[in-house]
């Protein structure tokens, strides 16, 4: 690793590798398809997965190539579910498979299950009735 910093083995050519593979299966999912459709056009395919693909070299190798807030993206969509998480993770999770090397795909997957928890806990306080307890898994 160069960066001292970067959290795994992984190259930013292999982070946009995972990109493109996985939403374009996003694009054909039954579910999520129509959930990403809602706020990406066709043609801003390539420019949101750039987006997310800088993402994730901030997170994984401390690149700055992201800003913004994905909380608050997933938050100001209707279309997000608590639920689409799951999804989501299960269909990264294949992707990691057929495209990363061990121990570069579950390491990549740990993070993505944390960050998608996060996602996912977050946007369930956001939306429960406010006389709820509050949700802790």
């Amino acid at each position: 690793m160069n960066n001292p910093l970067q959290l795994f083995e992984i190259t930013p050519g292999q982070i946009d590798d995972v990109m493109r593979l996985f939403y374009a299966r996003i694009r054909q999912h039954e579910v999520l398809g129509p959930v990403f459709s809602a706020h990406i056009k066709d043609g801003a395919w390539p420019a949101h997965e750039a987006k997310i693909a800088g993402f994730w070299r901030n997170a994984i190798l401390k690149e700055r190539s992201y800003s913004g807030s994905p909380m608050m993206a997933h938050m100001q969509s209707p279309h997000v579910q608590p639920e689409h998480f799951e999804l989501w993770l299960g269909l990264f999770d294949e992707t990691l498979a057929e495209t990363l090397p061990e121990p570069t795909r579950t390491q990549f997957s740990a993070l993505a299950h944390r960050i998608g928890k996060g996602l996912r806990l977050g946007l369930q306080q956001v939306r429960q009735t406010k006389a709820a307890p509050p949700v802790l898994d």
